[in-house]
């Protein structure tokens, strides 16, 4: 796995001005060249035929206060049961920290009458299965717009508004955190790559909640890829047309459904020795040092592009995390 030191410079703490204002670095495997770019240029570095697998979900308010109380819970994801898996975060200034100091049946009081009640623990010290009380609220969805907030760790310093966590493809909202690598497309962007031929094949997955201290393992994660996606997906390979998903989201969620199901929950984790059957490149963010999400972009562009990429992105102060650069990686 990489491992390399990111200097608290390079942690992006805000929005860019312009959504689609941020840099573009760009690995192609074939050559192993690195080149770097603007955001805007993406039309220009596909190719008609091309397709851009996007994931539709939107981000929910997923953090609420604790009342009375220095703790934050954060919603992670809806168990087919109607529990949740989530995490406590204490309060430390202006950000949140873990709080690994939850106990089975400790009930936690929420605004508007909410509470979260804490089963048994999914995994050591983070996360729990819980059952969720909504006070007035037709939904824990309902309970979330109503009084919860984007989740937010403490490289971003001030609280932004949900739409600043959202990005163009987001039209079901179920995800704790933002899908990050779409947010620099905008519409017009959209219409250049529509208008040069490129494709979009949407599918879903809700993401749970990151796991910035501890770079676990990523979890089951409930995806849906719909058939005239996977349909086009086929066709476009058959014609020599590269797939690139946007996101490590789209590419879990594609993956999986190639040889298996189309919809439901999905444990994959994909590393070098597993390899890629659907996804020839990636579009993505820059990810922390030892993050898991780092061996399936080794997949994709194989370990010394990818040390090249990440080595010529810290020279040239590339920012990283959902407000930050992207990474191109091309087959």
């Amino acid at each position: 796995m990489i491992d390399f030191a990111l200097p608290p410079a390079l942690e992006a703490d805000r929005p860019p001005p312009a959504r689609d204002g941020v840099r573009m670095l760009v690995g192609e495997r074939s050559s192993g060249r690195v080149t770097h770019h603007r955001f805007t240029d993406l039309p220009d570095l596909l190719r008609p035929g091309d397709v851009l697998v996007v994931n539709t979900s939107a981000t929910l308010p997923a953090a609420v206060p604790v009342t009375d109380s220095p703790l934050t819970v954060h919603f992670s994801t809806e168990c087919d049961d109607g529990s949740w898996l989530v995490e406590l975060r204490r309060n430390r200034g202006k950000a949140t920290e873990p709080f690994p100091e939850g106990s089975s049946g400790r009930r936690y009081p929420l605004p508007g009458g909410g509470a979260v009640v804490l089963g048994e623990p999914w995994s050591a010290g983070r996360l729990w299965r819980a059952e969720v009380v909504t006070g007035g609220a037709r939904s824990v969805q309902a309970f979330l717009y109503a009084h919860g907030r984007p989740i937010r760790y403490g490289y971003v310093r001030r609280r932004w508004p949900l739409a600043a966590y959202q990005t163009v493809f987001g039209v079901s909202p179920g995800s704790a955190e933002m899908p990050s690598a779409g947010r620099p497309f905008t519409d017009v962007l959209v219409t250049r790559l529509v208008t040069a031929g490129v494709l979009f094949a949407p599918v879903l997955l809700h993401t749970g909640v990151a796991s910035p201290e501890a770079h676990e393992r990523p979890y089951p994660e409930r995806f849906v890829v719909p058939p005239a996606s996977r349909r086009l997906v086929a066709r476009a390979r058959a014609d020599g047309g590269r797939i690139i998903a946007v996101g490590t989201t789209a590419v879990r969620a594609l993956e999986t459904a190639w040889d298996g199901p189309a919809q439901g929950w999905t444990e994959l984790v994909i590393t070098p020795d597993r390899g890629l059957r659907a996804v020839d490149g990636l579009l993505t963010g820059f990810h922390e040092p030892r993050a898991s999400h780092l061996d399936m972009l080794a997949a994709v562009a194989g370990t010394p592009l990818l040390e090249r990429c990440y080595a010529e992105a810290l020279d040239a102060r590339y920012l990283w995390h959902e407000f930050g650069d992207v990474n191109l990686l091309l087959p």
